[in-house]
């Protein structure tokens, strides 16, 4: 038997904030093992790489991580683990060709990392990909800072888009159970922010209750005294009704924010891409919310480029843009990922028209969340502390309308400020994607 406890253990977490909670959970397999976790690599004996295997671009990255990670094997390094999505998928091409890698796990095998990893030491190279019980965990050493964190209620999808791996790779949606995210939440001890997250938030509960359980679970975690707030990601357009509005708009613990991804505005490439919904359904979506839950910022990810995506198509979704003025927005080019059905679709459009489209969209947003932003110069915004930007020499937070890392911050100046609070800011100023502010504590310029 291999004494692990005498080893350093080092994790990289690669893609989505999903991918993440996965990392969290993996690495409380390895506290309650009594092991060693360092931030420094160089130091680690054992290196696993968490991957993401959503885009070939993420795919890229993947490979190339666990490359630069080979090269500490000279040194400390030991052995190198790829775990999550890249081997879920493509373990039958990797375990060939990925030779500096010496153990590979999926996506629900981390129960197995020890047993595997003992294996390892003795000599093999190991492929546990598959080989895991699938059993929920609700155990983790949260990353994120100490005042928020993510909350992963379900993996896998049922959307099927026709650009989109998730499903071959996580599998069809597979909600956890209420009480053991109830449990999970309650663990994690006071949280500023917990966020949700999952492909598809909107949907939960469907598959284990037989119907449509957000909202009661959303009523049950607000009760938790520990969570002072709930923030909700990727809540897809066809599953916002009128109870789901009802609820964030009149629980006072729930963000009045929405990540409602729609990904395109134009009705046949939306049927192209087997997204429910229409431009007229969407817009009369966008205005309904706004007249439902007064001041609540709307975030969304469109994608251009798509197959046989026409000039005049994408103009439209421009103009679409321009007349929903959502908050914020993410744009991606469209990337052509084999063992999708879009993959063999006519009119492959060019990556330089792509990449056009989408600096383009990018323009666009830009003058929509200046003027959004510009709206609260002069006014006074709730700001929750997320720390100190020592470049800025400032604090810097983040208000309602915007979560963490893929949104705006507040970079504002106070006499103190602690991380997890929160503050009234006056905002001094703003650009197209942050505002700036002080408190009235705050004497100086």
């Amino acid at each position: 038997m291999i004494d692990f406890t005498r080893k350093k253990f080092g994790v990289i977490s690669l893609g989505c904030d999903k991918n993440r909670v996965d990392t969290e959970k993996l690495l409380s397999v390895i506290r309650a093992r009594g092991c060693t976790i360092t931030d420094d690599i160089e130091e680690a004996n054992v290196i696993i790489v968490n991957t993401c295997a959503f885009l070939n671009e993420a795919r890229k990255e993947s490979i190339e991580t666990v490359l630069e990670c080979a090269a500490y094997k000279g040194g400390n390094l030991e052995k190198l683990v790829v775990s999550g999505c890249l081997p879920q998928k493509y373990v039958g091409e990797l375990y060939s060709q990925l030779s500096e890698a010496d153990l590979f796990l999926g996506i629900d095998d981390y129960n197995n990392f020890f047993e595997a990893l003992e294996k390892s030491y003795n000599g093999e190279r190991v492929n546990f990909v598959g080989l895991g019980d699938n059993k929920y965990c609700g155990d983790r050493v949260v990353t994120t800072p100490c005042h928020y964190a993510y909350l992963k209620i379900a993996d896998g999808c049922n959307n099927f888009c026709t650009y989109c791996l998730i499903p071959k790779i996580r599998g069809r949606y597979r909600s956890y159970p209420m009480e053991d995210l109830l449990r999970e939440a309650e663990e994690l001890g006071d949280v500023s922010e917990l966020i949700l997250v999952a492909q598809d938030v909107s949907r939960y509960g469907i598959d284990l209750y037989g119907k449509n359980y957000l909202v009661n679970f959303l009523q049950k975690l607000t009760t938790l005294v520990n969570i002072n707030s709930v923030r909700l990601l990727y809540c897809y357009p066809d599953m916002i009704d009128d109870e789901l509005i009802v609820e964030v708009r009149d629980n006072p613990k729930i963000v009045k924010y929405l990540d409602i991804p729609l990904q395109h505005s134009e009705t046949r490439v939306l049927k192209l891409m087997n997204r429910r919904g229409t431009r007229e359904e969407y817009l009369a979506l966008i205005e309904k919310l706004k007249r439902e839950i007064p001041g609540i910022a709307i975030r969304s990810t469109f994608i251009s480029g798509f197959p046989s995506e026409t000039e005049k198509e994408f103009e439209a979704m421009c103009d679409f843009i321009r007349e929903a003025k959502l908050v914020n927005c993410g744009f991606f080019a469209f990337s052509r990922e084999p063992d999708t059905p879009a993959y063999k679709m006519k009119g492959q459009v060019p990556y330089a028209v792509k990449k056009r489209r989408v600096k383009k969209l990018y323009a666009v947003q830009r003058e929509i969340s200046q003027e959004y932003l510009s709206s609260y110069v002069g006014k006074r915004v709730k700001v929750l502390c997320d720390g100190i930007d020592y470049d800025k020499g400032c604090f810097v937070g983040r208000a309602y309308f915007s979560a963490p890392e893929i949104d705006g911050r507040v970079y504002f100046n106070a006499a103190n400020a602690v991380q997890g609070e929160y503050y009234d800011v006056r905002i001094l100023s703003c650009d197209s994607y942050d505002t700036y502010g002080k408190t009235e504590d705050f004497d100086g310029e």
